[in-house]
């Protein structure tokens, strides 16, 4: 179900039980968080096995925060794994379709694909060079058991150690004031160098009152920002200092239709262990570099050699509607559908990723309820910049 749609379906949870991590329980888990967002009035919802903030009133507010000014969001049910080895390079570039040999300078980030043998995407995710034999990785929630057994299965016979850093919050402050709200609760020794990090880097840094943080220049919602990893006994403070400092808390629903507004894929909606990086539009994210035996390599070429027989790519509804997903989407060169749609806060308009087959689609038409209704294909983001991306 579209996150959105939840706002009428999902019904408010209340009880008050302590912060939970996932393997403490079967039921739905808690970040650290969990009573900053109730004592907010924030809507809950389970996401990923996970109890997380909706929203805090308005999804439409939240979404124009981001874009305008700043928002913040509770991201500590991703899963942060530290790997550590003699041999963690020559694991990674075995794991990954991307190659982390692109990470020489510390604190680079890449993002990549872990694909199986068929080169389904099994998870997306962020991988950190923070030392020769020290890379961070940042897993999606809703994949946290399947994607931690297979890194630890790939990962013995190359010796690594795989640690799981549940000790850890995170939080994403996003937007074009995000830089200079998180400087200024920064120490003085680390305001000049924040200011100077380029996107995809990360550094330690600490907040005012000596708070150590791991601060990456990355996100989710085609915004500039940062994303703060903090010990889970000092998230409270950070989280109120932000909130001091004018951050909107924004939740899943805004960040839904913001990261779409992107163009940025959601794992599970717009790919999976059946679609291949080509399909995804993550084509970009494959280093087919010579001598690298990635898992799901051999595939992968195969499939480009073959031709690939879907694409995904970005539609502007040109009727009234919104677009949801699994609607059918009607083309000149057969039948696809749309993964993830939406109402764009931004555009005021509806706005979709779909999967399409090859080819020339010539007129598109999505099936509403038994309407064909006429869409343009373009090519994403939505929006850049806080504006209109090409074609819109």
């Amino acid at each position: 179900m579209q996150l959105h749609a939840w706002l009428e379906t999902v019904p408010v949870r209340s009880d008050n039980d302590r912060p939970r991590l996932p393997d403490e329980s079967h039921m739905t888990a808690k970040t650290v968080l969990n009573e900053a967002h109730r004592k907010l009035g924030a809507r809950m919802v389970d996401f990923g096995g996970w109890d997380m903030p909706l929203n805090y009133g308005s999804q439409i507010e939240e979404h124009h925060a981001v874009r305008k000014a700043a928002g913040m969001f509770d991201v500590s049910h991703m899963t942060v794994v530290d790997l550590h080895g003699e041999r963690v390079r020559d694991f990674l570039r075995r794991l990954l379709a991307n190659s982390v040999d692109k990470l020489t300078e510390h604190g680079r980030a890449l993002y990549a694909c872990m694909l199986n043998a068929r080169g389904g995407v099994i998870d997306d995710l962020i991988v950190y060079y923070l030392g020769e034999h020290f890379f961070r990785l940042v897993v999606n929630a809703a994949t946290r058991e399947k994607d931690l057994a297979w890194i630890r299965g790939q990962a013995a016979p190359f010796e690594v150690e795989v640690r799981v850093r549940d000790d850890m919050a995170m939080l994403a402050v996003q937007g074009p004031q995000a830089r200079e709200k998180l400087i200024g609760l920064l120490a003085e020794v680390d305001r000049e160098r924040m200011r100077a990090m380029g996107r995809f880097r990360a550094a330690a840094a600490q907040a005012l009152h000596g708070v150590p943080l791991f601060v990456a220049r990355t996100g989710y919602t085609g915004e500039d920002g940062f994303e703060l990893m903090v010990d889970n006994g000092h998230a409270q403070l950070l989280w109120q200092a932000l909130l001091d400092a004018g951050v909107q808390p924004a939740g899943l629903a805004a960040r839904d239709t913001l990261r779409l507004e992107a163009g940025l894929n959601l794992y599970g909606q717009d790919m999976d262990e059946n679609v291949t990086p080509w399909e995804a539009a993550l084509g970009w994210t494959v280093a087919l570099d010579d001598g690298r035996d990635f898992i799901g390599r051999d595939a992968l070429e195969q499939q480009k050699a073959e031709g690939v027989p879907r694409r995904m790519v970005g539609l502007v509804l040109e009727g009234k509607g919104v677009l949801r997903h699994g609607q059918k989407v009607l083309t000149g060169v057969g039948e696809g559908e749309v993964l993830s749609g939406s109402y764009s806060p931004t555009l005021s308009m509806a706005i979709a990723l779909a999967r399409v087959p090859a080819g020339e689609p010539g007129q598109v038409r999505v099936d509403i309820r038994g309407r064909e209704i006429n869409a343009r294909v373009v090519r994403p983001p939505f929006v850049r910049d806080g504006k209109p991306g090409e074609g819109i």
